[in-house]
């Protein structure tokens, strides 16, 4: 008999976690054995459980599911990474994958897949939904530095310039800068499309 999978399930919202978490438990070799809501609680979860696959939703309080399955990729390479979503974006499954994820997978797939892909990643196969997969290809790469991300990500609650400026240590100039970049690159009008566009492509 094999031994048992051990999965830890990061996903804020506690209903989903909770089903996630019935439906896996009714698999005979995949047991879930830590939850957690918040993506800076995966790391410390994954070492505490000694988990053999983490499955991470991205958009969480604390860091996002990508952020943690980067953390976790450094610090415990064994783990293998699942990061779900309900956001198909091209974008996000780049994302995933530079860090260090071993299967990205939509959360309305069908529950076996889930299972099927929980076991395929620790046989060391990659398991990425197809759909995505050809979107992101046609997509291209993320256009955006990290800092014209980040200023991005900071101006979506609608903050001026200055605001910025402190917020980020940086001059007014420069975040100027970044985001006449942004918008540039995005071939829209204003930083309000600029947000609106990279975060449709999960390029925030």
């Amino acid at each position: 008999m094999s031994p048992t999978i051990k999965v830890l399930l990061a996903e804020d919202q506690s209903m989903v976690r909770e089903a996630l978490a019935a439906l896996l438990g009714l698999e005979d070799d995949i047991e879930v054995v830590a939850q957690v809501a918040r993506g800076d609680e995966v790391l410390a979860a994954a070492r505490e459980h000694a988990v053999d696959v983490a499955l991470l939703d991205i958009e969480m309080p604390g860091c996002t599911g990508i952020e943690a399955a980067a953390q976790v990729h450094k610090t415990l390479p064994g783990v293998k990474l699942v990061v779900l979503t309900t956001f198909g974006r091209p974008g996000y499954l780049r994302s995933a994958m530079e860090a260090g994820a071993d299967a990205f997978l939509v959360k309305d797939a069908p529950a076996a897949q889930l299972a099927a892909a929980v076991r395929k990643v620790l046989a060391g196969e990659r398991v990425i939904d197809p759909t995505l997969a050809a979107a992101a290809l046609a997509e291209g790469a993320n256009p955006l530095t990290d800092r014209e991300r980040e200023v991005l990500r900071a101006a979506a609650d609608g903050s001026t310039n200055a605001e910025l400026a402190k917020a980020l240590h940086l001059s007014q100039g420069t975040v100027r800068n970044y985001l006449s970049m942004a918008i540039q690159k995005l071939a829209v009008r204003n930083r309000a499309e600029a947000v609106r566009i990279a975060r449709e492509k999960g390029w925030l």
